[in-house]
C-alpha cells in the first residue's frame, strides 16, 4: 500500500504513531515518501517548487505532521486529520478521506487541527521558455538521453512513444496483448530497433482473473480507467515475473506533444488550451491510476517524458509543431516524430497507433464479459466492486 500511517489517539491527541512504507516508497527517519528526489525539509513550505519531480510525503515533525504532493499530483496521498491517518489509498480509511491536492503543503498538529495550508499552482513551477524550436527540441532530446532508468525494462507497444524510449535505452522490452495483429507488429518493431522482446499474450480468462484486483487497486469503476489499467497491471506483473521491479513507460507524450485523436480537429487556440489542461490534469487523469496499479504489485514506474525540464520545453513549443498538416494529412505529435527520426526508421517514427485499451483488445474483452452477464460494462464493474469489497480487503492484507 506504499505509504500508510495512523495514530493511536487518547483524549483527542496522538499518543503513538504507527507508520510504514512498501516499495517503491521509502522511509528516512520520520519521513515517509515516494520520490526519486530527496525531500529536504529545510524547504518544507516550498516542496512543490523545490522538488523537481513527482513525490508524495508524510513527515512527522516535533510539533506537526507535514503532508504534500508534487504540482501535477502524480503520486496519490489521502488523509483524515481527525484520526491522523495517512495513506496512498482511500480503502485504508474507515470513512471517506480527504485528498492532498496537487501542489499542496499541509501542516496538521497532533490534535488533528490543520495549522497551515499552502497551495502552489502549475505556473509556479512550469513557466514557458523563451527559446527557438530547435533549442527546445535539443533540450528534450538531451534530457531523454541523459535519463538513467537503471535496471529496468520498457513497456513496449511498437508506437512512437515506447519505440523512441526503446531506441535510446538498451533495455529489455515487454509487451502484453490479446491481439495477434499487435503481437506481429511489436515483434517486427523490436527487430527493427535491435532489442530483445518478451511477449505475454492474454485472453478473457486472464482479464477475469485480474479484474477484481485492478478495480480494487485503482479505486474506481470508470470503464475507461479500468480498460487502461488492465494492460498496465499485466505489464507490471509480467515484468515482475521476469525479475524486474522497475518499468519504463511512455506516459506524458500524448499530453505534451498532441497525441490524442481529439486534438486533430481543434483550432490553434482551443488546442493550446486543451493541451495545457491535459498536462495540468495528468496526475488526476492518468498517473494516480498508474501508480496505484504499481503500488498494488510493489513495482515502480518511470516516465522519462515527464521530467520537469522536458515538460517546460514541451509546453513552450508552438502547437502548430505538435499537430501539423503534412501533405494533406494531420500528423499528431509531429515534433516528437521529428526527434524520433534521428533514432529509428521513419516507418516507426511516423506510424499511427491505437490507444492501449483498443490495440490490446482489452476494451473488447471487457465488453464481452459484461454482455455475457447481461449488463453494460459500467454496470458490471460497479456490481463487481460491490461483490468483491470484502475480498479486496483481504487481498490488500
Amino acid at each position: 500500500m506504499s505509504i500508510f500511517a495512523f495514530a493511536e489517539m487518547e483524549n483527542g491527541r496522538a499518543k503513538r504513531i504507527y507508520a510504514s512504507t512498501r516499495f517503491p516508497s521509502k522511509q528516512s527517519g520520520n519521513v515517509f515518501f515516494d520520490s526519486d528526489h530527496s525531500i529536504n525539509l529545510k524547504f518544507a513550505d516550498e516542496l512543490p517548487v523545490r522538488v523537481r519531480g513527482f513525490y508524495s510525503v508524510v513527515a512527522f515533525r516535533p510539533s506537526h505532521v507535514l503532508i504534500s504532493r508534487d504540482i501535477l499530483g502524480g503520486k496519490p496521498l489521502y488523509y483524515d486529520p481527525n484520526t491522523l491517518t495517512f495513506s496512498s489509498f482511500k480503502y485504508y480509511f474507515e470513512s471517506e478521506p480527504l485528498e492532498v491536492r496537487p501542489g499542496e503543503v499541509i501542516k496538521i498538529d497532533y490534535s488533528g487541527d490543520v495549522k497551515e495550508r499552502r497551495t502552489y499552482e502549475f505556473e509556479d513551477v512550469f513557466k514557458k521558455m523563451d527559446a527557438s524550436l530547435e533549442e527546445l527540441m535539443e533540450i528534450i532530446e538531451e534530457n531523454l538521453l541523459s535519463f538513467n532508468p537503471g535496471h529496468a525494462c520498457i513497456s513496449f507497444s511498437g508506437g512512437l512513444d515506447s519505440s523512441l524510449l526503446a531506441s535510446i535505452y538498451d533495455l529489455q522490452l515487454v509487451t502484453v496483448t490479446a491481439s495477434k495483429e499487435e503481437r506481429e507488429w511489436v515483434e517486427k518493431a523490436a527487430k527493427m530497433l535491435g532489442r530483445d522482446l518478451e511477449v505475454y499474450e492474454f485472453g478473457e480468462r486472464e482479464v477475469m482473473e485480474v479484474l477484481p484486483k485492478v478495480v480494487s487497486a485503482i479505486e474506481t469503476t470508470d470503464p475507461l480507467q479500468v480498460s487502461i489499467a488492465i494492460p498496465i497491471y499485466l505489464s507490471l506483473r509480467f515484468a515482475k515475473e521476469l525479475g524486474y521491479n522497475t518499468v519504463v513507460f511512455g506516459q506524458g507524450a500524448d499530453e505534451l506533444f498532441g497525441g490524442y485523436r481529439k486534438y486533430a480537429d481543434m483550432d490553434p487556440e482551443t488546442l493550446e488550451r486543451e493541451l495545457l489542461n491535459d498536462v495540468k490534469n495528468i496526475g488526476r487523469d492518468n498517473l494516480v491510476r498508474d501508480n496505484k496499479v504499481a503500488y498494488s504489485l510493489e513495482m515502480k514506474i518511470l516516465t522519462p517524458y515527464l521530467q520537469w525540464d522536458v515538460i517546460r520545453a514541451a509546453i513552450s513549443i508552438p502547437v502548430e509543431y505538435k499537430v501539423r498538416r503534412v501533405d494533406g494529412e494531420v500528423v499528431r505529435k509531429f515534433v516528437l516524430r521529428k526527434i524520433a527520426e534521428k533514432f529509428m526508421p521513419k516507418e516507426l517514427a511516423f506510424r499511427e497507433k491505437k490507444a492501449v485499451q483498443y490495440s490490446t483488445r482489452t476494451s473488447t474483452i471487457l465488453k464481452k464479459i459484461a454482455k455475457r452477464g447481461g449488463m453494460k460494462l459500467e454496470e458490471y464493474l460497479k456490481k463487481l466492486a460491490e461483490e468483491k469489497h470484502e475480498e479486496a480487503k483481504e487481498f490488500w492484507g
